[in-house]
């Protein structure tokens, strides 16, 4: 059975730090490109980064770059999100997806919703201000 298993939000105040947890199974790890998106209340669905493990590109929403870190654990087939200085407006449900690319692609396409094809329960970060 395939599954995206995104967890590690919470309620955390302005200026603090959260590492989300994305652990995949049910398919190969290397070969796939895993993605974190967010969705605020009444807004669209955005990506906030993305990890290609078949050739290890990195990219990152420009809104996200400085605080965000994307990164994998092989051995535990999970991606992590690492997110610093939060501020209120990255209050959202947090989701990871998973696609593949077996060409180079653009930032855009990376970072976009409609690339994705897998997705998983999303976990909700509270920014308090």
């Amino acid at each position: 059975e395939v599954q995206l298993q995104a967890s590690g939000g919470g309620l955390v105040e302005a200026g603090g730090s959260l590492r989300l947890s994305c652990a995949v199974s049910g398919f190969s790890f290397d070969e796939i490109a895993i993605g974190w998106f967010r969705q605020a209340p009444g807004k669209e669905r955005e990506g906030v980064a993305c990890i290609n493990n078949s050739d290890g590109k990195i990219y990152y929403a420009d809104s996200m770059k400085g605080r965000a870190t994307i990164s994998r654990d092989n051995a535990k087939n999970t991606v992590y999100l690492q997110i610093e200085s939060l501020k209120p407006e990255d209050t959202a449900v947090y989701y990871c997806a998973r696609t593949e690319f077996n060409i180079p692609i653009s930032k855009m396409t990376a970072l976009a919703v409609d690339t994705y094809y897998e997705w998983g329960q999303g976990t909700q970060v509270t920014v308090s201000s």
